[in-house]
């Protein structure tokens, strides 16, 4: 007998669970259809519970006739390799239906006077905002957002500074135009690429920016002085790394110690962990969120880095062994050349190295959302190796670290619904409500007034 256990192999943001097919109303399980097409894939598992309890299916032929039926109607263009499973788990039959991720994206689920393509979000589907979408109709294409033509002409701009830093790395002058054709910087004779106009001296792309703030104290603002230092940098992709890394170094300080042989420096931050962390921002970032940019804050305790965007397969990377991570580029020919540069490894090895930096109890946090990927380092000559509310700093969404994120949350909005804590947090509504029911029933926090009207109160 096959049990449930022995189903469930994959993360939380590839299966779901169903009671049952619902065919009047499909609108709940096609939308995962959708975002699994969308996304790298997953299983629905037709006759489970919620909370993972085979409760069965009445007829589990007709539930496999109708599931093919709707899919067939309902998700535009046609789903292929789609695997309907019947499993046997304590005596209740079950359906598992396995969608691989599609090659003609975005899919979209037509249905109730709609036609809406989801993607996922941790173990929740999600309508696909403008980002994501153009995301989805790029990779139908076969293409990525670097890669497409633009309005501007290589004739218009200078490259001085990435001439001259090609040439300091690999000993080699640049052949103009045809290495620019050949890195992928430029089509024809004279039209750029993004990826292009993002290297230029007088880079015209207004999101490539990084605003860098020096806070003062443990959080955003402070009593009588929010910020210690402050810059805005808006240019190329290389200025923009080397602004930045200037900015944290001006705000670190070294200390050092006397050795029998001379002494050991010790600065705030492990200079190749910021370089990376900077590194991964810059090259993975969403470039097509308009208005977006990247920030670095500095707070007595930490330095956080946020890029626009999420992991570009819709994972979280909380939830995730950063060990065992797929190397997938949203950006791949920026890479490339920051590769080709000699400013990062080709091997996606980034988030380890940034790891390896660190001690065991000083572990950088890394978090993301579907807007956004964050990377906390910690400073390693501050009082206390603890964060601002006293938590142990870890690689992933530990308990403790889960608990610190949701009475931020509520600390911050007392009225938060766990929904919105979810969003806030990047944590999945599940674990948001099994941390919440954790916590009322050991009198953490209580609620006041109603599910719909009242808020929640820390006790202690």
């Amino acid at each position: 007998m096959t049990t449930l256990n022995q189903l469930l192999i994959a993360e939380a943001t590839e299966y779901e669970f169903k009671s049952a097919v619902e065919s009047n109303k499909p609108r709940g399980w096609l939308k995962t259809v959708s975002a699994f097409a969308n996304g790298v894939g997953g299983s629905i598992y037709f006759g489970v519970s919620d909370d993972g309890v085979a409760i069965g299916l009445d007829n589990a032929q007709k539930a496999a006739e109708q599931i093919s039926e709707l899919i067939k109607v309902r998700i535009e263009p046609a789903v292929k390799n789609i695997v309907l499973e019947p499993h046997c788990v304590d005596g209740k039959e079950i359906l598992r239906v396995q969608i691989s991720g599609g090659a003609n994206t975005p899919y979209y689920y037509t249905g109730d006077g709609t036609k809406i393509a989801y993607y996922r979000i941790g173990n929740e589907s999600a309508q696909a905002p403008a980002a994501v979408l153009n995301e989805l109709l790029l990779k139908g294409l076969h293409q990525t957002f670097d890669a497409l033509e633009t309005k501007y002409r290589l004739s218009d701009y200078s490259y001085t500074l990435f001439e001259a830093t090609y040439k300091q790395k690999t000993g080699f002058a640049i052949d103009k135009p045809r290495d620019y054709r050949s890195f992928g910087m430029l089509i024809g004779d004279d039209t750029l690429t993004y990826v292009g106009a993002l290297f230029a001296d007088q880079c015209p792309i207004y999101q490539s920016r990084v605003f860098c703030t020096r806070w003062n104290g443990l959080k955003k603002g402070g009593l009588y002085v929010d910020a210690l230092d402050n810059d805005e940098f808006q240019s190329n992709v290389i200025s923009l790394l080397t602004d930045a890394l200037k900015f944290v170094r001006h705000n670190s300080s070294v200390k050092w110690k006397k050795t029998g042989t001379g002494r050991i420096e010790m600065p705030d931050y492990p200079s190749e962990a910021v370089h990376e962390a900077l590194v991964n921002a810059l090259v993975h970032r969403d470039y097509m969120i308009q208005g977006s940019e990247i920030h670095v804050d500095m707070y007595d305790d930490r330095l956080e880095i946020a890029s626009p965007g999420g992991m570009p397969d819709g994972k979280r990377i909380q939830d995730l062994n950063i060990d065992n991570i797929p190397s997938i580029r949203r950006n791949p020919i920026i890479c490339d050349l920051f590769s080709r540069l000699k400013l990062m490894e080709r091997r996606g090895s980034g988030l380890r190295k940034i790891i390896d930096q660190y001690p065991e109890d000083a572990v950088p946090l890394f978090r993301s959302t579907e807007q956004s990927f964050v990377v906390t380092l910690k400073n390693l000559n501050y009082a206390k190796l603890s964060t601002p509310h006293g938590d142990k700093v870890g690689v992933d969404n530990g308990d403790e670290n889960n608990v610190t994120l949701i009475l931020n949350a509520i600390s911050e909005d007392p009225k938060i619904t766990q929904k919105n804590i979810a969003i806030k947090t990047g944590l999945s509504t599940r674990t948001v409500s099994r941390e919440i029911r954790e916590l009322r029933d050991t009198g953490v926090i209580r609620r006041i007034g109603s599910d719909r009207s009242g808020y929640w109160e820390i006790v202690k």
